[in-house]
């Protein structure tokens, strides 16, 4: 069965949560971009705490049948970009995060509600 960008992103935000990502957000950009569905975007304490998150991230799409067509940053761990197509996923370290300010930069999308993940 295929799993929708939704579905994908609510996923993807599960496994942060697993790994003690902070402050998830999934972003519905899907009426706003043209290159992307949804974002979802948190961070880390610690470099090797976004890499773990984009670890357990990578396992557990793989174990969906759901591969990763993009992977970025993963060396230096202070913003891990991994591009599911229609998912992009930005890990960060809390300092990064704080500089870059996606959610800012996208204040047209939608907020999804990720309060029962």
């Amino acid at each position: 069965m295929t799993k929708t960008s939704r579905e994908i992103a609510l996923k993807i935000a599960k496994s942060i949560d697993d790994k003690k990502g902070q402050d998830i957000q999934i972003l519905d950009i899907k009426n706003i971009s043209n290159f992307a569905d949804y974002f979802v975007i948190a961070h880390g304490t610690s470099t090797r705490q976004t890499k773990a998150m984009a670890d357990e991230i990578e396992e557990k799409m793989k174990k969906e049948d759901i591969l990763i067509g993009h992977k970025e940053g993963y060396v230096s761990g202070s913003w891990v970009l991994l591009d599911y197509i229609n998912v992009v996923v930005h890990l960060f370290i809390e300092e990064e995060r704080n500089f870059y300010n996606i959610e800012r930069v996208w204040k047209d999308a939608t907020h999804v509600n990720i309060d029962n993940l």
